[in-house]
């Protein structure tokens, strides 16, 4: 006779608190709206272009890779075996590539040691923050609207996240000054600020050269650490673009987090840290770097040694240079981002009603619309379902959940097709 099974259940109140989150929900009802409606056309992913992914290049690329270690290990496969099959070094195995990579493309210099090679820039995010957070009184400051991964990443670490207005410029440097100047003087510590340098998720927006320089001068002042997500800054036009934060770093307050999930294959799940800091420990002196791989040993072991390999043989084939390698995507993304600034001026031309308005970057995958109503998850619903379009509302960046009037349109994975349908929709939908 079968026992009867009785079910067990749990009150939220056991669980963590952030499972009742506005951004716990985020990204799964954006995904489930997608999924019900698989017929609207989408601005709402940030993903990559697929046109170019192909299976043969992810066997080339690895074959690559093994050709590289072969050499390094005089032909010996055993050892081959063991660098690709097994649980590997924590830090990474292809920190050295990343490292020329960085030089190459970004002109930043680094020992190959302070590089972690991570799953995905997300566990980098992660473990920055959890090394970061040592006392209860600790904060980290964050541009918004921003990323709701590192919002997410930081509750995850019971570490409250401050908000700094962006703006045209990407950051506020009056409001971080204020901001930094109150949570003092209610006795927290922040640690660091957190923002995309170039072409933001979501805002599209590029910081200047001088509002960098700002920057960093303020971070020294303040004594705090300042976290440069870059994800997007390959993507802009043929031109020189100013340098990174962490290019122009002179006193180590830059982490640098980077990610391949944009540039090489979002399934390879690849991302680094660069955390040259130093940090003594116990009588001695290490970097920060090797701090996270400490906490990586107790997370996930080791980033997947077949998908560094995988991104490793595109480095290899294209001499350490993610730009190089990713040619034929920069120019997918460039006409497409011409493609709808030229669309939305059609089907929103100045002066006309209802008033529509947006911000024109030059790169990236992202722009804001401007629209006149409150975009929030209801909106999203009435326009995938009435209209069969998809956007972005603004507020999953906040992370507030409250509606605002404006929303993100990401024009990275859609053909000119999908852009002049998508745009046809997307203008019914603002005058119903």
């Amino acid at each position: 006779m079968t026992p009867e099974v009785t079910d067990v259940d749990l009150r939220g109140s056991e669980l963590f608190s952030f499972l009742g989150s506005p951004q716990a929900d985020a990204m799964n009802f954006l995904n489930e709206i997608a999924l019900r409606f698989p017929e609207a056309v989408s601005f709402a992913a940030g993903r990559p272009h697929e046109g170019f992914f192909s299976v043969d290049l992810i066997r080339r690329y690895l074959d690559t890779y093994t050709e590289h270690l072969l050499r390094e290990y005089n032909q010996d496969e055993s050892l081959v075996c063991q660098d690709l099959l097994q649980y590997g070094r924590t830090k990474g195995i292809i920190h050295g590539l990343i490292a020329k990579c960085l030089s190459v493309d970004e002109g930043i210099e680094v020992d190959p040691e302070s590089i972690v090679v991570t799953v995905g820039a997300q566990e980098g995010l992660y473990l920055v923050l959890r090394a970061l957070r040592a006392t209860a009184d600790d904060v980290v400051l964050a541009v918004q609207p921003g990323y709701v991964g590192f919002t997410g990443a930081a509750e995850l670490c019971d570490l409250p996240v401050l908000p700094v207005r962006g703006g045209p410029a990407g950051v506020d440097l009056t409001d971080l000054a204020d901001t930094l100047r109150r949570a003092r003087a209610a006795g927290q510590r922040p640690r660091a600020l957190y923002l995309n340098t170039d072409f933001a998720n979501p805002t599209g927006h590029s910081l200047s050269r001088a509002t960098r320089d700002l920057l960093l001068r303020t971070a020294e002042d303040e004594d705090i650490l300042l976290i440069e997500d870059n994800p997007y800054g390959i993507f802009g036009p043929d031109r020189e673009s100013p340098p990174t934060l962490k290019a122009l770093d002179r006193s180590r307050r830059v982490v640098y987090v980077g990610s391949f999930a944009k540039s090489g294959f979002p399934g390879a799940r690849v991302g680094y840290v660069v955390a040259d800091q130093r940090v003594e420990l116990a009588g001695r002196r290490e970097s920060l770097a090797d701090q996270l791989a400490r906490l990586k040993s107790m997370l996930t072991v080791n980033t997947s040694p077949i998908g560094q390999a995988v991104i490793g043989g595109k480095l290899l084939e294209n001499g350490f240079s993610m730009r190089a390698a990713n040619k034929r995507e920069i120019d997918v993304y460039q006409r497409n981002l011409r493609q709808l600034l030229e669309g939305l001026a059609a089907h929103f031309p100045a002066g006309s009603q209802p008033e529509v308005t947006w911000n024109t970057p030059d790169g990236g995958f992202f722009l804001l619309l401007n629209v006149p109503f409150e975009a929030g998850d209801d909106a999203l619903e009435r326009s995938a379902r009435e209209h069969g379009v998809l956007w972005t509302p603004i507020h999953h960046f906040h992370g507030d959940g409250r509606p605002r009037r404006q929303i993100r349109l990401s024009f990275s994975h859609l053909s000119p097709a999908e852009i002049e349908e998508g745009l046809r929709r997307l203008a019914g939908f603002v005058r119903s």
